[in-house]
């Protein structure tokens, strides 16, 4: 049981470490209305290469976008995503502080 239990935590600690590496990017979208909308940009931005998290916060008109380290997301291509979607990109910024959880340090 304790062998389970260590094996389960270096596998949590490992992933949080993985999800730390991320680069992180927040994007204000205008347009975002429902669930439909949310799902709707967020299989357009799954798209991009290296993409490994895609959040909406209808409420908030924001996306935040995680990839790969070693990936990037230009605001260019960003926009394109975002239009290709329906949507207008309304801001963008990396944000490599990130939690994970929403929170910005």
């Amino acid at each position: 049981m304790v062998k389970k239990l260590t094996l389960l935590l270096s596998a949590l600690i490992f992933s949080m470490a993985v999800l730390a590496a991320d680069n992180r990017y927040v994007l204000g979208v205008d347009g975002l209305a429902c669930p439909f909308c949310a799902y709707g940009i967020e299989k357009r931005l799954n798209r991009i290469d290296g993409v490994t998290d895609v959040q909406v916060d209808v409420g908030e008109s924001v996306v935040r976008v995680a990839l790969q380290e070693g990936k990037t997301l230009t605001e260019e291509r960003a926009r394109q995503a975002v239009d290709e979607a329906g949507f207008t990109l309304r801001s963008y910024s990396q944000a490599e502080g990130e939690t994970g959880d929403g929170d910005e340090q």
